[in-house]
């Protein structure tokens, strides 16, 4: 079965830096797009990267962009979203998910509704002084 494992959340000091870790099983990795999404308390469910997990791609919302980064190891299978200069606002459970279809984590994280192939149970982050 496909299996996305999310890892290394926890707490952090505002301004302070995580690195999420999604590790795939049960896939091609090279044939699916992972982006990493996040829920806060009361919160819907927003889109913040995504890229192809065999090609040099990355995309960002606006508001992680120039603090997230997105990265790879596909020897691992597993994707990565480094986190730096967090705010108490990021916090929220950060939950990553994996589509073969081209575009359609794009498309989602850019505001239509849609379904998404395969997810992880996700990993609370908590910005906190």
């Amino acid at each position: 079965e496909v299996q996305l494992v999310e890892s290394g959340g926890g707490l952090v000091q505002p301004g302070g830096s995580l690195t999420l870790s999604c590790t795939a099983s049960g896939l091609t990795f090279d044939d699916y797009t992972i982006g990493w999404f996040r829920q806060a308390p009361g919160k819907k469910r927003e889109g913040l990267s995504y890229m192809g997990a065999g090609v040099p791609y990355a995309y960002y919302v606006d508001s992680v962009r120039g603090r997230f980064t997105i990265y790879s190891d596909r020897a691992k299978n597993t994707v990565y979203l480094q986190m730096n200069r967090l705010k108490p606002e990021d916090t929220a459970v950060y939950s990553c998910a994996a589509d073969s279809r081209p575009g359609q984590i794009a498309t989602i994280i850019g505001g239509t509704e849609g379904h998404l192939q395969h997810w992880g149970r996700g990993t609370l982050v908590t910005v906190s002084a």
